[in-house]
């Protein structure tokens, strides 16, 4: 076939640079080559968007493919199909002529084919005698053979790029899952630390990830995260080895999970993990084995069941619910932040918290709470304080006003359940006769 190289668009329509640079890659396209129209076709549906080109442009350019009689493109053969606008808007799901031109254009402004126009725009051929095409003129697809390789490389380096994103997208989820757990695990076992600085630290990172963040974002945060994770994993795991160790060391003593090292765990310095100062030895005449037991969340509960009115959901279930209500009740008593910080330093997290909400349960008969915790304070930094007589004291006043004031059943039942689980607490943790006789006595401490 010999056809007429046309390299100007028909009336109105100006040759661009752009034009230029296709028909000159059209030409680079090697005489052997030979590709599969629809699998080419399949590359640039995946790399369309990089392309420019446009979901409508896709469907114009199926349907000129599909003119074309042969399915394998070589790159010496004539690729000029001349179907008119009617056929390609029935071949392309019946779009109007204005969505049709529109979108034409696109497919050249995209370089994935070439506009070879007639003197007077029509798209037509003119035949020989043998029946062979002597003259087309209409759309050029030999920008499919001549960028194949092109297109192939492309569709690889995006779909590595897709699963490269699913990849770093499923490390965040599972890194974001194992540090909240963690977390949880390390409050509800015991494990000596500052895990609200933890979790704010966890907070920090994670309010930098945006809605939409490209995969080098998302990598960058994944990175820290992992740090974290790997620095949490390294808290919990020398507390079992040094638990563990504790308990072969002892054998005839009962190993308690929650119990508390007396050495400080190397890693806690790289979280910024402070050690929790809840009690030492010297508090063994009052408390025998206080500093090895955590007071259960229900027995807190039942005693500073008060702190419930700030929480929105008026339920708290974990210890992580517990402190975050515990932050709520400061402001509301006027405890200032560096009372609420000493009192962390002095006692621990958890045990700071037991005692706001303490002080909160009976806010109406303290006159200064924020001086009353500063006192606390300085009795934890001495080793003369513990959270235990307290929330006995809270437990046995509501128990008495319960039998003064004549409660119904469900209430009185209530009352009984809560004393024999304080009772056996009592036994379980092997109370002193010291302890005992302080018991009552928070009232007169005030």
């Amino acid at each position: 076939m010999q056809t007429h190289i046309s390299t100007t668009p028909f009336g109105r329509r100006s040759l661009t640079l752009g034009m230029i640079s296709t028909q000159v890659t059209a030409k680079t396209a090697p005489a052997d080559a030979t590709v599969h129209k629809w699998q080419v076709f399949a590359d640039i549906k995946e790399v369309r968007m990089a392309l420019g080109a446009t979901d409508r442009a896709l469907a114009i350019l199926s349907a000129l493919l599909s003119f074309h009689p042969e399915t394998a493109f070589y790159g010496d053969s004539a690729l000029i199909v001349w179907p008119s606008n009617e056929q390609l808007i029935n071949r392309a799901n019946g779009m109007s002529p204005a969505t049709l031109r529109r979108h034409l254009a696109n497919l050249i402004d995209c370089g994935l084919v070439i506009r070879r126009d007639s003197p007077n725009g029509k798209r037509f051929a003119r035949k020989g005698q043998g029946g062979e095409v002597e003259e087309a003129y209409g759309i050029d697809l030999s920008p499919i053979v001549a960028r194949a390789a092109e297109f192939k490389d492309l569709a690889e380096a995006l779909k590595a790029e897709k699963k490269a994103y699913r990849r770093v997208k499923e490390r965040l989820t599972i890194c974001r899952r194992d540090i909240i757990k963690m977390i949880d695990a390390g409050i509800e076992e015991g494990v000596p630390g500052n895990w609200g600085r933890v979790l704010q630290a966890y907070q920090t990172i994670v309010a930098r990830l945006p809605r939409t963040a490209p995969r080098q974002v998302l990598e960058t945060i994944v990175a820290e995260l992992e740090d974290l994770w790997s620095e949490i994993r390294d808290v919990l795991e020398s507390f079992v080895k040094s638990t563990n160790m504790s308990a072969n060391e002892s054998q005839p003593e009962r190993h308690i999970q929650n119990s508390k090292p007396d050495s400080k765990l190397d890693s806690e310095y790289r979280l910024g993990i402070k050690e929790e100062a809840s009690g030492s030895a010297g508090e063994a005449s009052n408390v025998q084995s206080l500093p090895r037991r955590e007071l259960p969340l229900a027995i807190v509960l039942d005693a500073c069941s008060n702190v419930l009115w700030l929480v929105k959901s008026g339920e708290i279930r974990t210890w992580r619910d517990y402190l975050a209500a515990a932050e709520l009740v400061r402001p509301v008593l006027g405890i200032s932040p560096s009372a609420w910080d000493d009192a962390k330093a002095a006692m621990g997290e958890r045990e700071a918290a037991i005692t706001i909400g303490a002080i909160y349960q009976r806010q109406d008969q303290i006159k200064s709470p924020g001086g009353y915790l500063r006192s606390l304070t300085d009795r934890a930094k001495a080793a003369k304080f513990s959270v235990w007589p307290m929330v006995m004291a809270l437990v046995r006043a509501k128990l008495d006003a319960t039998k003064a004031s004549g409660a119904g059943e469900g209430a009185a039942e209530e009352a009984v359940a809560t004393a024999e689980r304080v009772m056996r607490t009592e036994k379980r943790l092997e109370i002193s006769d010291a302890l005992r006789q302080t018991m009552g006595k928070w009232d007169r401490d005030k």
